[in-house]
């Protein structure tokens, strides 16, 4: 089936964050060829498939009390399966309203205040914000950026592993920002480490199914069987399909002491289900969407190798690091020798181009930039040569 990724619908006057913020940030009127590449989500017409399904479903059914049903649990072991050899039982499975509160639960659930709780900077800005908000301590196991690969720090990570302070680690894989797919042999370090030193391991993995022509994807807890009883591992579809706004996701528990204890905890929020139309939209997803995806995904690969042609022809100044997966490029500016803010300044004020600027991400982030590749080609095109002229004004 052809599929639609060129067309761009705008979502000026929606509500969509990612849209407001940009709005909200300049004063001059906009013109429609310039959109954000901030937030992750997407800019592209959904699938059609899902467009059919919930269109059908807000037709034919109630929008009533909705709980996760055998059609639904099956599509997420099926996907699980088929997309990443993971053999994954119902049971296991606890759907949440978005991976980001589930992170502040969990963190709630399994740690104590004043608890260390290990990541892994530059990483996902929620991270730092889960932590702290909680009353708990952020200890940063920072990356090391080897000529231009991120690489784990594992002497640090041991290190602070075995302070009995620290309880947990979470684990960004594939990481965003800088866009490493973990190798089995970094998973296991990372999954060993944790279980030697009794840190609960929680495995945000909400970008798995983005992964880069040449790349492949390891689920944590199938590199070793000992690990999945330390491992929480946090699944969606909303990345791979942009139903962000549908908030649906899944948590996958294998131990059961682990998964009844968080049980407990959603039942002390008085959480009732799961959005009705993000259980339909995640079913049809993961039982009809494969070969949307893959078509996806050689969209994100044209947009990825057009920034990096683009930036060795034109702004060699620009490192752009090697995208494995995610659809977030993460941009190395530090060349342009520009502060953090004269940096924002130029990319919204001259380039008007909307990114996500470095330093959100830790101190570590400082001097680059994340750009969102998921959207029609073109636009990425007329920002490269806004940001072009810029530079040589």
């Amino acid at each position: 089936m052809p599929y639609d990724f060129e067309t761009l619908v705008s979502r000026k006057n929606t509500g969509s964050s990612k849209w407001n913020s940009m709005y909200n940030s300049v004063k001059d009127e906009l013109s429609d060829d310039i959109i954000p590449f901030s937030i992750a989500d997407m800019d592209l017409k959904h699938p059609p498939q899902i467009t059919k399904a919930l269109q059908n479903y807000v037709a034919e059914n109630i929008l009533g009390y909705t709980h996760p049903h055998p059609a639904y649990t099956d599509a997420v072991c099926h996907w699980m399966k088929t997309r990443h050899n993971w053999e994954v039982e119902a049971e296991w499975i606890i759907p949440f309203p978005g991976i980001v509160p589930a992170v502040y639960g969990i963190v709630r659930t399994f740690t104590e205040p004043d608890d260390g709780i290990i990541i892994m900077p530059p990483v996902y800005y929620p991270f730092y914000s889960a932590i702290s908000s909680n009353g708990r301590k952020t200890v940063e196991n920072l990356l090391i950026d080897n000529n231009g690969h991120y690489e784990i720090d594992f002497a640090d990570l041991e290190e602070k592993a075995k302070d009995p302070k620290n309880t947990m680690l979470i684990f960004c894989s594939p990481h965003n920002p800088v866009g490493r797919v973990w190798t089995p042999e970094e998973l296991e370090k990372v999954g060993q480490i944790c279980l030697d030193n009794h840190v609960l391991l929680v495995s945000d993995e909400i970008h798995f199914d983005l992964v880069m022509p040449g790349y492949h994807h390891t689920v944590l807890s199938t590199v070793n069987p000992a690990f999945a009883a330390n491992t929480i591992v946090c699944t969606a579809p909303t990345k791979t399909f942009n139903l962000a706004g549908l908030n649906v996701s899944n948590l996958v528990i294998q131990n059961d002491t682990l998964r009844s204890k968080f049980k407990n905890y959603i039942e002390s929020l008085g959480q009732i289900g799961v959005n009705a139309l993000g259980l339909k939209a995640c079913q049809v997803a993961y039982t009809e969407c494969a070969d949307w995806l893959d078509n996806l995904i050689a969209l994100l690969d044209t947009n990825k190798k057009l920034c990096e042609n683009f930036m060795k022809e034109h702004i060699p100044q620009i490192e752009v690091r090697t995208l494995e997966g995610t659809y977030l490029q993460w941009w190395d500016c530090r060349k342009l020798n520009l502060s953090e803010k004269e940096l924002e300044k130029l990319n919204q004020e001259k380039a008007f181009l909307f990114l996500d600027e470095g330093y959100i991400f830790g101190k570590s982030g400082s001097g680059f930039e994340r750009i969102n590749l998921a959207c029609p080609t073109a636009y990425i095109e007329k920002a490269l040569l806004r940001l072009e002229k810029a530079l040589e004004n």
